[in-house]
């Protein structure tokens, strides 16, 4: 690894040096993970490969709520991406079990990249009202009698229509 992280440093050096106004700085991922758990605010944009990428995101999804929250997006200059961080999830296909939050709130990104901001803020306000009212979650946010993920969709979907 020391050659490829070594490669990836050097690039991230280099592309930096072309963009004076922004800082620029290196972690080591341990000490990185350390520095979001006691200092979070001090980062706006964290670049790494993908395996400290899935380390990070872990920890950081954790710190919020767990993965069930997370939303991540994948942009590029002629496409891209939304899903939740952990990915599909496909061991828990067809349970009804997994927290829908994640995969919603990437929707919500999503719907922000193309311009559908109005869209975006309600569905994220609906989110955001369903979550704290506390009455229908999923397991990983309510153990005793969680609500099903379509149950937790639906009460989401409810909020928007009000």
């Amino acid at each position: 690894m020391k050659f490829t992280d070594g490669l990836f440093l050097k690039t991230a050096q280099s592309v930096a040096k072309k963009f004076k106004s922004i800082e620029f700085d290196d972690r080591i991922v341990d000490n990185m993970c350390m520095q979001l758990v006691v200092k979070p605010e001090l980062y706006d944009v964290i670049v790494c490969p993908n395996l400290y990428g899935d380390i990070i995101s872990d920890l950081c999804s954790g710190l919020v709520g767990g993965l069930g929250l997370a939303p991540s997006a994948n942009i590029g200059s002629d496409c891209a991406v939304f899903e939740p961080i952990h990915g599909s999830a496909p061991k828990y296909a067809g349970m009804n079990k997994v927290n829908p939050t994640a995969t919603i709130l990437s929707a919500v990104m999503m719907l922000e990249h193309i311009g559908e901001v109005k869209a975006a803020k309600d569905l994220e306000k609906a989110v955001l009202a369903v979550l704290k009212e506390g009455k229908v979650l999923t397991y990983d946010l309510k153990p005793k009698n969680p609500a099903k993920t379509g149950m937790m969709a639906k009460e989401i979907i409810r909020k928007i229509e009000k």
